[in-house]
Parts: C-alpha cells; structure tokens; sequence
C-alpha cells in the first residue's frame, strides 16, 4: 500500500521488510529481506524524489512468538528507521493467507490452473478466513495511521480485500489504488473460486484499478460484468455510487541501477570466466521458477527436438537452464531432472554437456554476466504477468545484441510488438525452429530487433511505471470526486429561474422513466396530470422547445402524451424521434438491422433458463426483464452471462448489453441513442434560424450520463450561456446539479414555480404569476 502526503510517501507490498530474531534472545536485529515482489520495490526505489518512503505490511511471518513489550520495540524501530508500519498477524493466520490461500488457490488461477492436488486447500473455507483475517489486519493500520490528503497504494493479489476495507472506513473521499502485477485470467477461470464477488468487489474499493496490459484489464472488466452484473465500459467499472477507472501500465525495470550493478568488478570477473568456459560454444540462457506455468518442461523438450533436427549444432550450442526452487505448486523436479538426463545422455561428449541444469538459484553478478554473454534468452513461460527478466537482457545486451525468444503468452510480448521471437510454449516444434532462427539471424536483423525492444524498455521504467500511476490516480480521484453527487451542487431554483429569464431559445431535453415519472414494469403506461400540465404551461411560450426522452417504443409514448400534442418525443433510447411540433415519426436508426436474429437466440436462451423473467422485443432493441424473477439471485447471475455473452457474441455489429435499472437486460445499438437524437434536435433549430441559449437536460439513468456530457461540450463550442445538466436522484454523475427523485420532491415542480414568471397564466392572465393555486 502506499500513502502520499505532502513531502511524503507510503507504499507496500505484502512482505516488505523482513524481521530477524531468536525469540529467546534480548538482543534483536532487522534485516531487509531479498523476498517479495523485486519489480515492486525497484520501481519504489527508483522514485528518487520523494523524500520519505513508508512501506505497510507483515513481517513475513506470524508473530505468535512475541509478546507485547517487543512488538510495541519492532514497531517503533521499522517506522523510524525502516519507515514502516507493520501489521502482526498470528501463525496460523499468515501460514493459511500465504502458504495456502494465496498460493494454493489465487496464485495458481490468476495462472490458469485450477487446484486439483489431493493435498491442497484450496477450497477449504479456513483458508479464506486467514486470508481475510490477514487483509483486515493490514487495513487496520492503513485506517489507523491514515490523514486526510493520503494516497493508498496496495499492490498485488495477496492484498485483494484490502481496497474495500479501506473504502468502507474511510468513505468515498479516499484516493486508493490497486495494482495487480500478476496476470488477470479470463471469467471462465475467474469464476471457479468460492469467493469470486468478494474478490472483485474487495478490488473495486479502489478508486482506479492497473494491470500489466490490455488482455488483463479486459479479463477483469469481462468478470465484472459477468459475476457482478454490472455495467463496465472501455475504461472502467461503473458502480450504482461512483465510476472506478481501470488502466493498463507495464511496469519496467530501473536501467540506473542496473548500469550500478554492471560495473562492479564481481561481474567482469564472472564475464571472463564465463566466456573463458565455453569458449566456441553458443549459449542459450534462462533462468526461471520451477513452477507449473514457467513452461521449463517445454523449454528443454523444445531443445531436445532442436538437437534432433539440427545434429550440425550437437557440440556447438550449450542450454544453460538455471531452476529457482520455489514454495507454490512445483512442477515435478523429477520430469524436469528427467528429461535433463536423457538430453545429456543422448548427445553429451568428453569436452560437451549440452544442457547445464542449475537447481539452485545464482548471484546477481554471476545473474548479470550470464545475460551479457548470452546468444539468446529463451523465455517459454505458460503464463507470466510480465517478465522483467527478458527487459534486463535487452538492457544489458548494448553490443552484441542478441535476439529474445520469448512466449507469447507474458505481459511483455504484448509490450515488444513483435521485435522479440515470438513462440507458443507448448509447440515444440516452433520453439525448436526459434532456436535456430536466433542463432542463424543476420547480424543487422539482430541490431533492428535489438533497437526497437531497447526502446519498448527505455520507455517504460520501472519509476515511470511509479510516477504514471500515481500521476493517473490523480487524475481518476479529482474526476470521480468531481462527479460525485455529494460535491456537485444541488439545483437551485433561483438560479435555474434566473438562468431562464435571461435566454430567448430555449431547448428541454427531458427523461421521463426516472425523473418525471417513477420507473413502470413493461409496458404500463403512467401520465400524472401534473406532469402533462406542467409540460404544457413550458410549450405555451413560443421560444419553448421540449423534448422527452424514453426508452419505450412510439406507441405507448404516444398515449402517454396524447393531450401534449406540440411536445418532441424520442422513443427506444434515440432509434426513434417525434420532431417537436410534428405528429410524423422520424426512424433515425438503421432499417436493416442484421443482429436481432442473433441476439434474439442467445436471449431466448436465457429466458429459458430463467423462470419468470420475460423478453420485450421492440423495433431497435431488446428488453429481458428480470424484476418477476422466481430467484433473483440466479437471474443476476443469469443476467452477468447474458450481457457478457451478447458482447463477446455481437462485438462486431457495434451494440452492447447493459444492465439496466429496476433489473433487466438492454440490448441495443451503440451508434443510435439519445446523444444523436439531441444532436439531431439542435440541427433543426439551426435549420430554423434559432440562437440557441438554453439548454436544460435531466435524467437520471446511465445512457442520460452521456447527454449531460454533450450537453457541457456543445454549451462549450457554441458558446450557449445557460446551460444546466441536472442528475435526477444520488450517484455518480457528469451533471452540474442534482436534485431529489421522483420518490421525493417531483422533479418539475421547481420548472412549474419558477418558470411560470415568464409564462402566461392561464387563469389570471398575467406573465408574472407565481402562484401554485392559480
């Protein structure tokens, strides 16, 4: 987590500093721990201009072992000297959080494996609960040592809770982020954990959410809306009270510091000695964990292949795989030490081993030498959230440019865009065939390739990784409080009536599901008579225009505005429009709409599966209505795999499914809606001659938000003086006012009392009349 304040910083990760101590023993010491998330922590250090660093997490461990007196010690020491503030948690807290949910359940997911080990507890509840217990620790102390003005950064899948915990406490002025450095899986996998709402939901505490890349950021926007049922745009989640920003940032590596490491002399020691070594022989490098989704199995299977169909290299090309042990679920040393064997058995000499197998991880210099020497990377992974290993061989590759293989499934090769080798791990075949293009590519293909992958890491540091996100939370924070309904001011009527008087054009553009009336079922057709009235006393002034908008079909608001005959009407959310003044409707989508058949079976489907809902057909859209759902928790699910079904389905012929309020599915095209019907109004008012100097627009629904946002621009670029956006009810909004809904004060009784001073009264026959009972 990290916290910003003025001349101050605070970030962390799960384990940040490390504890020493021999519990027995008066005298203790810290240690910093070469564990933990290194890209992380580079990229922290790497912000050299932030004076003070304050990391939030655990020791690394449970804490049962230390009694009062030394935990009040090791706090006071790791904030003054370390700055860090430490959660303690107990034994078994941490063991169940790290050991098991963690790393027997999150990790492997968020890599396409779904646990099925006989001794794993993956879907054993006591596991959850340590993990829950351990997230809610660490919010403890964020919430604690909080001010106002702090930022909160909490990185990585061991920590998903902790945004909402922090929400919850702190409320909607928190500016918190989340980084997930790992990948993000499709829903498919995503949705086989028990707990799968409360992750995402613990994740959408935040106020903007980062991953490495586009793929990942659209698996998670693609859950959401599947698990959760909410509605998700391009660039984010959009919740019933506020917008959550979703970004895709690659983090990088810190060239400074590894330009530091590279002239020490440990690694020209190790350099000679290892060009001394295999002197004549080209080497292929890769260092990895020995895992299930690192794809080492692959790699030396890829090798063996390449020396069977290559025996001209057999002497002349050396596979230098170092393995790191590691504590998640390992892939069988036994297949990997296996195969090791057969390949050196199969093709070893006197003076020749082909594969050296490294079991055991190495230093840095000898680490750093390694890939100075090398004649290629050989990155196969399965999965990888990205892979920092492959930016520092480019780095350090500044002379004798050697060519990247890397798999195409880690974060980074969407970064490369193709410079590196690009290969499918799992065929062998096309690996064996990258090995040899990487030892027979020309010298100036090497260069070319070299220069743009030198410039894809160049660009993309680990302290611009540090700084954008920062800079972009800024940025999502002051946009979302902006629109927050509690920071936009509520309508006032003397202002709107002002606003009113001092125009001669005016435009209305009205919602009516929401913010005249309160929301029908189906098709039931309400017209309070004081909404008609109030209507009509607006058109009796000549440079009055009002248009109510509606998602109903023509017909219906056709009967619900029979007595208000001049009023302009736009039907099914913009596909249709009753130019004011004119009893001719104009079709203003296209007439030809070839997805209906498609997204029809995939509706019927889900109708089907779910009893008591209804599918509403109209001419441009559909409507699943879902609010006589026999169990509206299935049909909410239901409803998830709908929208996210139809998308994915029917991407191509530019519609979306939404859901919509009072529960339901809409289906509908994206090009025609209330925007296009609104621009189309103020081209016939300009066809007209009018000046235009007014405009009002009220809604309260999602689709309304995008008026209010072309109404700000239009006001803008025509430089229109009075102009009011105003959001019907509470949430988060882009409107420059609010006002009660229809539950409370109805919307139009401020338009009725104030407005009237310029409309003539019927009844006294006076344009200055401000009395309801006339």
């Amino acid at each position: 987590m990290t916290s910003e304040r003025p001349g101050r910083r605070r970030s962390s990760t799960s384990a940040s500093s490390g504890y020493s101590s021999d519990y027995e023993e008066e005298n203790w010491t810290i240690e910093k721990t070469d564990f933990g998330n290194g890209g992380l922590k580079n990229a922290v250090e790497a912000a050299t201009d932030i004076s003070e660093k304050v990391y939030v997490g655990t020791l690394g461990y449970g804490t049962d072992g230390l009694d009062e007196s030394k935990k009040v010690a090791i706090e006071g020491r790791l904030r003054e000297d370390y700055h860090c503030l430490v959660a303690f948690t107990s034994d078994a807290d941490f063991d169940g959080h790290y050991n098991h949910y963690c790393k027997e359940v999150l990790w492997p997911v968020f890599h396409y494996l779904i646990p099925d080990h006989p001794k794993s507890k993956a879907f054993l509840d006591h596991s959850w609960k340590y993990f829950e217990s351990l997230n809610r620790s660490v919010a403890d102390v964020i919430i604690k040592d909080y001010k106002k003005g702090d930022t909160v950064w909490v990185n990585d899948y061991h920590l998903l809770l902790i945004p909402k915990m922090v929400r919850d406490a702190l409320g909607p002025d928190a500016k918190i982020g989340f980084f997930l450095h790992v990948g993000f899986p499709s829903s498919e996998i995503f949705r086989c954990l028990a707990h799968r709402e409360k992750l995402l939901e613990g994740i959408l505490g935040a106020t903007m959410v980062g991953f490495q890349n586009e793929e990942y950021a659209r698996h998670f926007l693609q859950t959401c809306s599947r698990l959760l049922n909410v509605e998700v745009k391009n660039d984010g989640v959009l919740l019933d009270t506020r917008f959550v920003n979703v970004i895709s940032l690659p983090i990088g590596i810190d060239p400074a510091q590894l330009d530091e490491k590279r002239k020490e002399p440990e690694v020209a020691t190790w350099t000679e000695q290892l060009k001394q070594r295999y002197a004549g022989k080209k080497l292929f490098v890769a260092r990895d964990k020995l895992d299930g989704v690192r794809g080492v199995k692959q790699k030396l299977l890829a090798f063996e292949l390449f020396l069977k169909k290559n025996p001209e290299y057999i002497g002349k090309v050396v596979l230098i795989q170092v393995a790191l042990t590691t504590s998640s679920i390992v892939e069988s040393q036994s297949t990997v030490s296996d195969i090791v064997t057969r390949i050196n058995c199969s093709f070893s000499t006197l003076d020749y081993q082909p594969v050296v197998y490294l079991h055991q991880d190495i230093t840095y210099h000898q680490y750093i030498a390694l890939l100075q020497i090398a004649d290629a990377l050989v990155v196969t992974s399965l999965r990888d959230g990205m892979n920092l290993t492959s930016h520092e061989f480019v780095y350090l590759q500044d002379k004798n440019y050697a060519p990247l293989i890397l798999s195409e499934f880690t974060g980074s090769a969407s970064l490369f865009g193709g410079a590196e080798i690009s290969v499918n791990p799992w065929d062998h075949s096309m690996c064996a065939v990258a090995l040899l293009q990487a030892l027979t590519m020309s010298e100036e293909e090497k260069k070319q390739r070299w220069e743009k992958l030198h410039a894809a890491v160049i660009g993309h540091t680990a302290a611009h990784w540090f700084y954008e996100f920062l800079k972009r939370l800024k940025g999502a924070w002051e946009e979302q409080q902006r629109r927050g309904s509690a920071q936009i001011p509520r309508l006032s009527a003397k202002v709107l009536a002002e606003k009113y008087q001092n125009s001669h054009k005016r435009v209305f553009f009205l919602q009516y599901e929401g913010t005249l009336v309160s929301w029908g079922s189906g098709t039931v057709v309400t017209s309070p008579q004081r909404i008609l009235d109030t209507i009509n006393d607006l058109l009796e002034d000549p440079t009055n225009v009002v248009y109510i908008m509606s998602s109903r079909p023509p017909h219906n608001l056709e009967q619900i505005f029979l007595r208000v005959p001049g009023v302009g009407l736009f039907a099914e959310g913009g596909c249709f429009m009753r130019p004011f003044g004119s009893p001719e409707w104009t079709r203003l989508g296209d007439e030809d709409l070839p997805w209906k058949s498609s997204v029809k079976e995939i509706l019927d489907y889900f109708v089907e599966r779910t009893p008591g809902t209804w599918l509403e057909e109209r001419t441009c859209s559909y409507i699943w209505h879902l609010e006589k759902a026999e169990d509206p928790t299935a049909a909410s699910r239901q409803a998830g795999d709908c929208c996210n079904h139809v998308n994915d389905a029917c991407e191509n012929f530019d519609i979306h499914a939404i859901p919509i309020t009072g529960g339901g599915v809409l289906v509908e095209s994206k090009k025609w809606n209330k925007v296009n019907a609104c621009r189309k109004v103020i081209e016939h008012t300009k066809a007209r001659n009018w000046q235009v100097d007014f405009v009002m627009v009220a809604g309260n629904g999602r689709d309304d938000e995008e008026v209010f946002e072309w109404a700000q621009k239009f006001a803008d670029e025509e430089r229109i003086p009075n102009v009011t956006t105003a959001r019907v009810g509470h949430g988060h909004t882009s409107a420059n006012a609010t006002t009660t809904g229809v539950a409370g004060e109805p919307f139009l009784h401020f338009d009725r009392t104030t407005m009237l001073t310029r409309i003539r009264c019927r009844h006294c026959v006076t344009e200055t009349c401000d009395n309801l009972g006339c």
